[in-house]
């Protein structure tokens, strides 16, 4: 053994043990429809995340059960890529609701910067940390086919800048073209984008038109918690999502 074993990121995580483990899939419905070899898979990613994400828990207290269930979440996008998909980043920080954010804005044609503060439910930036609100956490847990999904929505987000800022696009498995992902998105989004300027009424929520990046964050929430309405809406969008993270344990 060397001194780099000694590592976290070297050292296996510590197993997590029988009765938490079907304590915290019995409360994660998503875990629970996964199949039995897909289960222990989760189980060792989580374990991998909660070894290597220090979690900071801001005006609470975040019991165990409550940090693992976000592991398997958070997890749960990665089944097929494994655990190097979550690279680049170290932390959760975790509110119990939602949370007040300020952002800065330039326009690089007249020079003026404005701020403006955002009520947000989670975000995710490339190198910092996952920001989560507790209170959306538990509502997606108790209403899981509902089209939503918190955790699942930033870790969308993280892997979308994998390969820089998040635009749709996300480094692609072998065998997917990035040409046929690209124009497939890309017309979805214009026609998302079509419905909301004009006042309708759609299947995908109104907040994946923001921009490509959301879009492919809402998306990714349908398909996990309800892929048939996204196959209703936009079946290449599903059939690309199914390839790229698996099936939906949402059936």
């Amino acid at each position: 053994m060397t001194w780099l074993d000694w590592l976290p990121g070297r050292r296996p995580p510590p197993a997590i043990d029988d009765l938490r483990w079907h304590n915290a899939v019995g409360g994660c419905p998503l875990a629970l429809r996964l199949s039995a070899a897909d289960r222990e898979r989760l189980r060792g990613l989580a374990a991998k995340f909660l070894q290597r994400k220090k979690f900071y828990p801001t005006d609470m207290e975040l019991e165990a059960k409550q940090r693992l269930l976000i592991a398997m979440q958070a997890c749960m996008p990665v089944l097929r890529m494994g655990f190097r998909a979550l690279r680049g980043w170290q932390g959760v920080v975790v509110y119990p609701g939602e949370f007040k954010v300020r952002h800065s804005h330039h326009d690089s044609s007249t020079g003026v910067v404005t701020e403006r503060d955002q009520v947000l439910s989670g975000e995710a930036w490339k190198i910092g940390p996952l920001v989560l609100s507790w209170a959306n956490v538990e509502h997606d847990l108790a209403n899981p086919w509902e089209g939503f999904n918190v955790v699942v929505h930033e870790i969308a987000h993280k892997l979308d800048m994998l390969d820089g800022p998040p635009d749709g696009v996300p480094p692609l498995p072998r065998g997917t073209s990035r040409r046929a992902w690209i124009d497939t998105f890309q017309r979805a989004y214009d026609r998302l984008a079509h419905e909301v300027r004009r006042g309708e009424a759609t299947l995908i929520d109104a907040y994946a038109a923001t921009n490509p990046g959301e879009y492919f964050a809402v998306v990714s929430e349908l398909h996990f918690s309800d892929p048939r309405r996204l196959v209703q809406a936009e079946p290449g969008v599903a059939a690309l999502l199914r390839g790229y993270y698996g099936y939906s344990p949402a059936g």
